[in-house]
């Protein structure tokens, strides 16, 4: 069992009553907007993203960009198979560069969809990252670690630093 205290949590669009709630809880709220670009610091780490944004995925990886990080990192969130479906390859390399690198160290299970919910959890999976997996990706994957700015991305999905 994870103790309160050890759970960070973090949405721009708290309410002062919701983050007062969840402290109350004692439940740690991160201080500010780290566009998901929150580094797993050596420990273990679960992140429940659901419904957010690619951008935010995609900045997760970005910050955690090496197999010994990414292989302590477990994300329950949009499918990254579906994410590479729906979007041309080259949106996707040009856009969200991390998630077309890691499409192969990673491995996803769908959550079985419920009859009542179908609309509500139906592209959730939850994703991890096997280290002898990430390791048999080439040299070249882990080479670039340029920040990601998305300039040209049209539909960004996020809530920036300041918004």
């Amino acid at each position: 069992q994870v103790p309160p205290a050890r759970c960070a949590l973090f949405d721009p669009a708290f309410s002062a009553l919701e983050a007062a709630a969840l402290r109350a809880l004692g439940l740690c709220l991160l201080p500010e907007n780290e566009e998901g670009k929150h580094g797993v610091g050596g420990s273990a780490t679960l992140f429940y993203m659901v419904h957010c944004g690619k951008a935010l995925y995609n900045n997760l990886l970005w910050s955690n960009w090496s197999p010994a990080a990414l292989s302590k990192l477990v994300i329950i969130g949009n499918s990254f198979r579906g994410i590479e479906e729906r979007l041309l390859s080259r949106i996707l390399e040009r856009d969200y560069s991390y998630i077309a690198k890691v499409l192969k160290g990673v491995e996803e299970v769908a959550l079985p969809s419920h009859p009542r919910y179908l609309d509500t959890f139906n592209d959730t999976s939850v994703h991890w990252f096997p280290l002898d997996k990430l390791q048999e990706l080439s040299p070249e994957v882990w080479d670039c670690m340029e920040e990601p700015m998305y300039q040209d991305c049209e539909d960004l999905e996020i809530i920036r630093k300041g918004e």
